[in-house]
């Protein structure tokens, strides 16, 4: 028999899409409303990270549930928040969307397989792994495909598998997921320690091609120069996080 598509095996767990956004008002309501059109189930969490526009009131006004945080946490504090308010509510499954509109939700059905299906822990949507009509993938400004390259370069030689985008924040995560990053989370440009803390906790990871859209609104805070500081930062972090304690998932409460 041919197995299930993902909103069919989705519809026996309980789901929770995290969106972390830090003024994002002109675009929150897009992301919001293409998660409800994604017919997944998943009920919507927005993370306003000490927003100062309107995120917070748009955001409950098109049906979402808003965890505001009193000020900016910076995207680290605001997913964990959203990971860890996931665990302690007893979600089975968890996407994170980032408020920006540069995900498309329509993809995440493509995303949940490998976790649906048991074959992940922690599913990431690649932007430069290839796509069938699309051979090169996601293309960005060349300091920062540069810049990409080379940390995917060095987290694939750390885990001893190769991965293609190491900061997306386009994800799926089962239950074990969850708990890990509920639990602890990097703070700083988050996303490639949380790679290199995933499997060294053991979790299984994929990458899932997807393709990355413009901005729906607002603007990125990485610029050039930012991109190279970036970098170092990371690289540094990951020097350092070798020689970290394993964080292991948490139990589930008793």
């Amino acid at each position: 028999m041919a197995p299930r598509p993902a909103a069919h095996r989705l519809a026996a767990l309980r789901g929770v899409a995290v969106v972390p956004a830090y003024n994002e008002e002109a675009s929150i309501a897009g992301v919001i409303r293409e998660l409800r059109a994604a017919e997944l189930d998943l009920d919507v969490i927005v993370v306003d990270d000490g927003s100062t526009d309107r995120t917070a009131d748009v955001a409950r006004a098109h049906g979402a549930r808003v965890l505001r945080l009193p000020f900016n946490l910076g995207i680290g504090g605001a997913v964990q928040t959203g990971f860890r308010f996931a665990f302690e509510q007893g979600y089975d499954v968890a996407v994170r969307v980032d408020g920006d509109g540069q995900h498309d939700p329509a993809q995440l059905r493509a995303v949940l397989e490998p976790v649906l299906r048991d074959e992940a822990d922690v599913a990431i949507g690649s932007r430069f792994a290839p796509r069938q009509g699309d051979p090169d993938g996601y293309r960005s400004s060349r300091s920062r495909r540069i810049g990409i390259r080379i940390l995917a370069a060095v987290v694939s030689r750390l885990v001893g598998q190769r991965l293609t985008d190491t900061t997306s924040g386009f994800q799926a995560l089962n239950r074990r997921g969850i708990a890990l990053f509920a639990r602890d989370y990097p703070h700083d440009y988050p996303e490639v320690e949380a790679t290199v803390m995933a499997f060294r906790s053991r979790l299984r990871l994929v990458e899932v091609p997807v393709s990355m859209r413009e901005r729906g609104g607002g603007r990125s805070s990485i610029t050039a120069l930012r991109s190279i500081y970036y970098m170092v930062k990371v690289l540094l972090a990951l020097f350092v996080g070798l020689f970290r304690r394993t964080v292991l998932p948490e139990e589930e409460p008793r």
